[in-house]
């Protein structure tokens, strides 16, 4: 396969185009400017990196304005892609109020802290990314009278769901102890998403929210360390894989490619106000199970081992939940998650083959 999109890796690749080609409102974003905060993260450059795709394979000609702080690095994600697609990076702390002097159309908010250790050492800066940085972003959607606006919140909003729920659907909100350190980014993704439906209230902000799922896929960066990296990476070392939990709470995922078709779903699709869960269903299972699925995938024979340290606090690990997200709104919508865990982990582990991205970062 030719690649266009992507430096070196054929799987990405494959799965920008299979965007590209799915039955999406295409139309709507003809020749319209994106805004995209967090575009060096995983979702977020995955989001931009479709638009581009789709501006050679369906002539969309969109433009893309990245929002962010670190424009070197954005740089060394990016590459090429940035002077062929004269795409405009615009350096900004997302906490101190947006200035784009051009007109925007359409705002995807995935700037966030993702670290869960960095949850435990500067809760304050996780709580106030997410509130400054989300009012700030809807202040600009509110002046720039954006047609759409999707703002990336979490399944953690959800907290611990009550006892003897089959599946969580939108409106099942569970317990959160707010005096627990770990709970701002919990809380602050709740107060974020209260944000959204006010500025929809009161300003008539076109915002929709969507509930992600872990997500994961082709196209991770070499200094990606969660979980699911974790175990990719042991399995093609051939090197067991090592809980620092019971791994007994459940976890619910998205594919990647998956996840950004629904974004771009729910910006036209999605009602104003309104949050969807965006999973997959049948990938929940305990981490645990995970674990043992992925060992099973490697090459060489491996073994899930347990390292389970008397402080994991300091850690910053969700509290364990058992939770199983209902993808039936989003369904309902017209758009429903088909890549099931073993093909994103067999996807996954392919790509970073492909790319040499098998060691564990420093």
């Amino acid at each position: 396969m030719k690649l266009y999109e992507t430096a070196n890796d054929p799987v990405f690749q494959e799965d920008l185009e299979r965007i590209v080609a799915a039955d999406l409102p295409w139309e709507r974003f003809a020749g319209k400017t994106f805004l995209i905060t967090g575009a060096s993260g995983l979702v977020g450059s995955s989001f931009a990196r479709a638009l581009c795709c789709a501006n050679r394979l369906r002539n969309l000609n969109a433009r893309l304005v990245l929002a962010v702080r670190n424009v070197e690095k954005t740089k060394a994600v990016f590459g090429n892609l940035i002077e062929r697609e004269n795409i405009r990076l615009l350096e900004a702390d997302i906490c101190q109020p947006m200035t784009v002097d051009e007109p925007i159309d359409f705002i995807v908010h995935a700037a966030a802290v993702t670290n869960s250790k960095l949850m435990v050492t500067q809760p304050v800066e996780t709580i106030m990314t997410a509130i400054d940085g989300t009012r700030h972003v809807l202040e600009l959607a509110k002046e720039k009278r954006v047609e759409g606006m999707v703002y990336l919140s979490s399944m953690e909003a959800y907290g611990k769901p009550a006892e003897g729920k089959e599946y969580t659907r939108e409106s099942d909100y569970g317990y959160i102890d707010f005096l627990t350190v770990r709970s701002c980014y919990p809380e602050s993704k709740r107060m974020a998403e209260c944000l959204c439906a006010c500025y929809h209230a009161e300003y008539a902000v076109p915002v929709k929210i969507a509930r992600l799922a872990q997500t994961f896929g082709a196209g991770i960066s070499a200094n990606e360390n969660r979980v699911f990296a974790q175990f990719a990476r042991s399995a093609l070392n051939g090197e067991n894989i090592v809980l620092h939990t019971a791994g007994d709470s459940y976890g619910n995922y998205c594919y990647t490619a998956e996840c950004v078709a629904a974004l771009l779903f729910l910006l036209v699709n999605g009602e104003n106000g309104e949050a969807y869960n965006v999973t997959n269903e049948s990938t929940n299972r305990m981490i645990r199970e995970m674990a043992a699925m992925v060992a099973e995938m490697a090459e060489k024979p491996i073994e899930v081992v347990f390292d389970i340290p008397e402080d994991a606090l300091k850690y910053g690990y969700a509290p364990s939940v058992k939770m199983c997200l209902s993808g039936e709104k989003l369904a309902e919508l017209g758009w429903k998650a088909q890549i099931d865990l073993p093909e994103m982990y067999r996807r996954l582990m392919e790509s970073m083959k492909a790319t040499g991205n098998t060691k564990t970062p420093q």
